[in-house]
């Protein structure tokens, strides 16, 4: 890999080794702060996808052979390297996908502790005894991992992606072909660096780069792979599933968003405000758990927009090496068109802009919209942007109810001193996930990742990824 330009030339990572692709396209990787070239990457075909797929296949019998101690070594060492490299790994993801450094950081540090949770994973590869009816029989489970596994990761938060789902798939000895967004290819090729400088086998681990929308059925349909994990929108998470049906291929989904925030009039406001701005304008807005949607009690809904408001027209669009620097570039301009559409058509339909709702270059001002009906896009449509809007209600039970009414379901989240409506909300609303005074907004390695709905199928986690990216076998010896 060619660092002696600034502008990079990436190659595709196959079987340990650094090659082109398939008869020798590129594409150009673009800084999202202003469009310029920040590197010119492999355009993989489905031979190289099929390439990387036999490698995989052919490493695994090996693999799934080592014993924890050897994965947990090569794990921890892989943290070691990140640490090493820390500077290197923020600045790919400030000038690749255009994270403010605080975003950035925020990050490195998530994808150190999964790197370190996945280790832990190596010696929890156990099954259990079962009684038997037959006598004279013992019976027992023997967990085993499941061979090769396909992932495909997006452009927003590819470091925390990548070292969970690539680290547990490892942890439990089975082999991976990853697929990365063609928006953050050199994030996920410098993992293939550091994760070969470990001493990761070769074949074990394989990038190959590309477009998704070209060369991604050639994996997900592939009949060598053993299982698939997907993040991204929910109209490809469709896609994929039919295809993963037609092989019976196991897989997880994590897609979509449109996450509700309840805020009852009892909520200390003081504490709920930055945690709020937190749920919405973080890396702006390009998180599948922003919070889109905040219902608030008549009681203080007029405070809440006003303090909301003076937040998001404070908020930093400075330097992305300054820490005080929170709205992100819109990472694409397709995407910069989307965020436009979603205001604008609000705004001709009668929605109230209380915040925000210009571009300043490549960036969108953090933005709230009020005065929202179902006629709009932004209603119920993931945006994608640091677009927020904010409804009247008058009641909790109204807010639970409009809450759930979304066919997404991932995260979701109450601001309240009331326990009961706490603990009501946690059980009733009809997401994967549920944060008490906290912000939608929050990740963790060992907690069940996921969503209901639209927003995806099954959960990402240490033990989530351990049950699915591993089966069980039953085994009798009659004594």
């Amino acid at each position: 890999m060619d660092a002696t330009t600034d502008i990079k030339s990436l190659q595709l990572f196959i079987n340990g080794q650094w090659v082109d692709a398939d008869g020798g396209q590129t594409f150009e990787d673009y800084n999202p702060l202003d469009d310029s070239v920040y590197a010119n990457v492999a355009k993989g075909t489905g031979d190289d996808i099929r390439k990387a797929i036999a490698a995989a296949k052919a490493a695994f019998p090996a693999f799934k052979e080592t014993t924890p101690t050897e994965r947990e070594r090569m794990l921890l060492r892989v943290a070691e390297i990140m640490e090493e490299r820390r500077g290197e790994i923020l600045d790919c993801l400030i000038d690749e996908i255009g994270s403010p450094i605080g975003k950035a950081m925020f990050e490195f540090t998530k994808g150190l502790a999964m790197m370190r949770a996945a280790a832990g994973m190596c010696r929890n590869m156990r099954g259990e005894t079962i009684p038997s009816d037959r006598p004279g029989t013992f019976s027992m489970t023997i967990r085993e991992p499941l061979g090769v596994v396909g992932i495909i990761t997006p452009f927003n938060v590819p470091l925390i992606k990548t070292t969970r789902l690539v680290a547990n798939a490892l942890a439990c000895g089975n082999t991976v072909v990853h697929l990365p967004s063609e928006m953050a290819p050199h994030l996920t090729l410098l993992c293939a660096e550091i994760f070969a400088e470990a001493g990761i086998p070769d074949g074990v681990y394989n990038v190959v780069t590309g477009m998704g929308a070209e060369i991604g059925d050639d994996l997900t349909s592939s009949k060598d792979l053993d299982f698939l994990t997907f993040t991204g929108s929910s109209v490809v998470g469709q896609h994929i599933n039919e295809i993963c049906a037609k092989n019976k291929t196991p897989n997880t989904l994590e897609l979509g968003g449109k996450s509700a925030t309840v805020v009852l009039a009892d909520a200390d406001l003081e504490a709920t405000m930055p945690l709020a701005a937190r749920s919405i304008f973080m890396f702006g807005g390009q998180l599948c758990i922003g919070s889109g949607r905040f219902y608030v009690e008549r009681p203080i809904y007029d405070e809440f927009v006003k303090r909301f408001s003076m937040i998001a027209g404070k908020v930093g669009m400075g330097d992305l090496r300054d820490k005080d620097t929170v709205v992100a570039p819109i990472i694409s301009e397709r995407q910069r068109q989307r965020v436009k559409d979603h205001i604008s058509d609000a705004v001709a339909k009668g929605a109230k802009v209380a915040a925000g709702g210009e571009f300043e270059g490549n960036r969108c001002q953090p933005t709230i919209l009020t005065d929202v009906s179902e006629d709009m896009t932004v209603c119920r449509t993931e945006t994608f942007g640091p677009v927020t809007t904010i409804y009247p209600i008058d009641s909790y039970e109204e807010g639970l109810e409009r809450a759930n009414d979304s066919e997404f379901g991932l995260s979701s989240a109450i601001f309240t001193k009331n326990i009961d409506h706490a603990f009501h909300f946690a059980k009733n609303i009809g997401a994967g996930m549920c944060h008490v005074n906290g912000p939608t907004v929050h990740d963790e390695a060992h907690v069940p990742f996921g969503g209901n709905g639209e927003s995806g199928v099954g959960r990402e986690g240490t033990d989530a990824d351990l049950e699915a990216m591993t089966e069980l076998k039953w085994v009798t010896v009659q004594l």
